[in-house]
Order: C-alpha cells, then structure tokens, then sequence
C-alpha cells in the first residue's frame, strides 16, 4: 500500500477507527454462484474436529469468495490493462478500510495463499490490480513501501505453478526481473550483501525497537523515524531470496538458463550473508533485523520475528537442521505466534504494541504451515487450533487479536500528536481468512506445486483422525483426498483406487480419487 507523509493510509483509518463503511464497487459479488469460485468441502470423520477445525474451512472459503471479491474499477485496478472482463472482479484487503484498496501486499499474499488455486481469474487479475505499465514494460507499483513488492514475485511463479498459464508466465517473469532490479539498484546494500527494508509485515513503528523508534517523531509510518529506510530485516531478506529462486525457476521455465543461474547465484551469496548476519549460533534461531545506519549501526537485534521465521523455513532459508532449531526454540504466546517478541520497553501486556507482541493470524498461519513443512505435526496442530479457536470466538477473520487474552484488539502505536493511539482491529481481513485456507491446504494436505505436478506432503495430528478434502481444482482436475493415520510421512497411497506415488501430472484431466495413509514411523 501506498503511504502519505506521517502515517500511513490503513494505519490513518484504524487509528480513527474506521470501519464497516467500505465503498464496495457495483457488482461485488459477481454474477455466478461462488463468485467465480470452486468450493471444495473439508470434511473429518471425527464430530468435534469437524466442529473445531472443518466447519471454519467453509467460513474462510466464504469471507474471500462473498463481499472480500469486489467488482475492479479498471481506472483503479487495471493501470497496465491486463485485467480480465470477466471475472472482473480483484480481491480487496478487507471489511474495514474504503475503496479503493490497491495495496501490493495483500493482493500477492492472497493470490498466493489461495486464491490463485480456487479462482485463477480473480486470482490472475488481483497480481495484475497492483501493477503497472511502464514504457518497456510492467513493474510492481512503484510506492514508498518498497518491500512489499518483492512478494508479489513469489506470488506470481505460484499462480503460474497452481494454473500452467503461459501466457500469465512471460508477462510475471518480465514484471518480477523489472521489480527485482529497481530493488537491487536503490536497497542492496553491498558492505553486508542484504537488502535494506522494513520487515515484511511491519509497516508501523510499534514493529521497531528504539532506535529507530523516536519519541520526537509524530507519526506511526516507519520510514518517518531516523535511519528505518536502512535496516535490514529477516523476513524481508528471506522474502528476496525466494524471489530469485522463483525468478530463476521462470527463466528457466521459459528457456532461459544462463539468466537461471545469474538469479541462483545471487540467491547463493544473499542467504550466505543471512546465514552470516542473522542467524544466533548460540541460541539455535535468527536475530529479527540489523541497523543499517544510526547509533546501532551493524548491530543485531536479537528479538524474534514470526513472520522471518516462518518464511526462513518455507523459503528454503534454513536448512532442516536450522529449521528444527528454530521450531524448537520458537516462543510462543497463550493464543499463538507473534509478530515481534519480546515486548519493546515502550509497550507491556496491558497496551501491546501493534506490531509487537500481537497475533496478525496471517503471521500466525505462515509458522503454522512452517511447521507442517518440517514434518512437525504437534506445533501444526497447535497453530491450527489456535487460529480456529480465536476466529470462532470472536465471530469472524479479524484483523489482529490479543496474545495474552485472545481478545479482538488493534494494540497501540505512536501516532500524530505525541502519543499513543489505541487502534481498531479491523473486521473482515481477508489475508486472516485466506491464512487458514494456507493451513488446510499447503499445511493439512501438503499440496505443493512444481511446473509440471502437483505433490502431496501432508501433515496430519494423529489425534484428528481421518479427513477428507473434495472437489479441488488443479489446472484442468478435480481432486478429492482423504487423509488417515497420522504423521507426516506417507505410508501408503492409492490413486483412483491403485497403488501409486501421491503425485499427479500437471496434463492430467478429469475427477481423481487420492487416498494416503500417513504415519510418524521412519
């Protein structure tokens, strides 16, 4: 998102507490049932995980399919002219903020996390709503929030993974090599070989220890206090370092291999300098962010950022080793994964910071799935019950909610005036209801996508017993899968009743039944 001088737009709307007055463009739900959607059911054998864990599936699927897909005014979304009429329709942040909301991070995270796979459409035009046409080409918005456009490339290989669109493929690919090299000529900092940046999920201050928070600076927008243009963060990093992978995996897709192994070289040499920087020997799990500039120049702030470790994992980062260190060592809160941990001295149980000692379930569900990855299937389980347990108490996919108590809370944050604000948390999310979706499918089921199969690694807590999901879309299949046992490895496999790897070519047509019996045994 694009941010105005002094705070932010989103922040600017929470902190007056805004909400529930969204301009919803004409034709918000679209024409067909779904909304261009395929709804697939989830299904478990077991009455109460049903009720826990199953039912919310269906509530997630709702909330992004129903008033969260909105009609794209084109002279708002479709600055390059790639959108598509029909659908028509892009995917907006959430309830709480008035249109328009062409805000990059959400729209990659999104598309990423589901949508791209229920609705390739909606999908397609949601990662093209926040680009634009530039004379020899296209490039991610240009705005003063320079991170979050590198997500976007990650998003972009994905939707070419889940949907096999060639076309979708050479315009990302061109889009993500442009971005990249903006971001490498004006934030790569050559001395420690990172790249300077905010964290991925920390667009305000209340994210940052002090410095670079300053008490004489009256605005809650990072980049407003001294020398936060030059830190170097975990996620951020991580998030780069999976957009060269992807961007070498696009050139190579397309039939570009020396430019293949330029990205992988680059890729090679930044998670050495993350490795070298920001990885703690001594504690088994990485710093959240190195001063770039200011009194703690080159210096390592030790406290944990969920998102960072998260990504550090899914992104290939860490190796298994590191990856199980860091699950084992992780802190967690009463009601889950937090943003940033510990509280920063500014901030305590009874005022948490907002991009401190929260749980944003979008944080929350990327660990989750980290776990899954790792084969780890008690932290798995645990973030899953976590998250279901807090949307269904407080009665839908909220913005963020209190670590300690559970309770739907925006947390506070130094603002304009001098003073902290208490902000609003804001209803409707969309990237909180697109995390569980994140959980079931890349989590519970495992789907993982290459260019030319989809693989299934599951992850699932003995004590869930069997599940089913049916009627998943991939490219030009429906699946349906059953999971039974427990574990992470998989015992056994039918596909349409035979013996079979739990793979299925990308080529492939038609209604297919899965089977896979899962076991902790080596």
């Amino acid at each position: 998102m694009a941010a105005e001088r002094g705070i932010s737009r989103r922040a600017l709307l929470i902190a007056l507490g805004i909400a529930g007055a969204t301009a919803i463009p004409a034709g918000a739900q679209g024409p067909a049932p779904g909304n261009g959607y395929t709804m697939p059911t989830l299904a478990f054998d077991d009455p109460a995980a049903q009720r826990r864990i199953g039912a919310l599936y269906a509530s997630a699927l709702r909330s992004v399919s129903g008033a969260n897909t909105i009609g794209a005014d084109r002279a708002v979304y479709d600055k390059a002219g790639l959108l598509s009429y029909p659908p028509g329709t892009v995917v907006r942040a959430g309830g709480g903020y008035p249109a328009p909301q062409r805000w990059t991070r959400d729209a990659a995270v999104n598309a990423w996390s589901g949508v791209s796979l229920l609705a390739p459409g909606v999908g397609r035009n949601t990662l093209w709503s926040v680009v634009d046409r530039v004379r020899d080409g296209f490039v991610v918005q240009q705005d003063n929030q320079w991170w979050d456009q590198i997500v976007w490339v990650l998003a972009a290989h994905h939707h070419y993974l889940v949907t096999g669109d060639g076309d979708f493929l050479t315009r990302a690919h061109d889009t993500s090599a442009r971005t990249l090299a903006a971001r490498r000529a004006q934030h790569f900092n050559q001395s420690f070989g990172l790249f300077e940046g905010p964290g991925f999920m920390n667009d305000g201050i209340s994210g940052y220890p002090s410095p670079p928070a300053s008490t004489s600076v009256h605005s809650s927008f990072v980049l407003d206090h001294p020398h936060a243009d030059k830190l170097m963060c975990l996620s951020t990093n991580c998030l780069y370092y999976g957009a060269h992978i992807a961007l070498a995996a696009m050139s190579e897709a397309l039939g570009h291999p020396v430019q293949a192994a330029s990205f992988r070289s680059d890729a090679k040499r930044l998670r050495t300098a993350i490795d070298q920087h920001l990885w703690r020997a001594d504690a088994g799990t990485y710093g959240y962010l190195v001063h770039g500039e200011g009194p703690l120049a080159g210096h390592l702030d030790t406290s944990q950022e969920g998102a960072g470790l998260a990504l550090a994992v899914l992104l290939g980062v860490a190796d298994a080793r590191r990856a199980g260190q860091l699950l084992d060592s992780t802190h967690w809160q009463p009601y889950g994964i937090v943003n940033v941990w510990p509280h920063f001295p500014r901030f305590d149980d009874r005022r948490p910071g907002r991009h401190n000692v929260m749980v944003w379930p979008m944080v929350h569900g990327l660990y989750g799935q980290a776990a899954a990855v790792a084969g780890r299937t008690e932290p798995f389980a645990l973030a899953v019950d976590t998250l279901a347990g807090l949307v269904t108490a407080s009665g839908g996919f909220y913005e963020l909610y209190n670590s300690v108590t559970g309770a739907v809370d925006g947390g506070w944050q130094g603002g304009a005036g001098g003073h902290a604000h208490h902000f609003v948390s804001q209803p409707d999310q969309t990237w909180s209801a697109t995390a569980y979706l994140r959980l079931i499918h890349d989590g519970l089921f495992g789907l993982t996508f290459t260019d030319d199969s989809l693989r299934l690694r599951p992850c699932l807590p003995s004590t869930w017993g069997p599940v089913s999901l049916r009627g998943l879309p991939y490219r030009s299949m429906t699946l349906d899968v059953t999971l039974s046992g427990g574990g992470s490895r998989v015992r056994s496999c039918t596909v349409d009743g035979k013996p079979g790897e739990p793979v299925l070519p990308a080529d492939g047509t038609g209604r297919h039944t899965l089977h896979l019996e899962l076991t902790d045994a080596a």
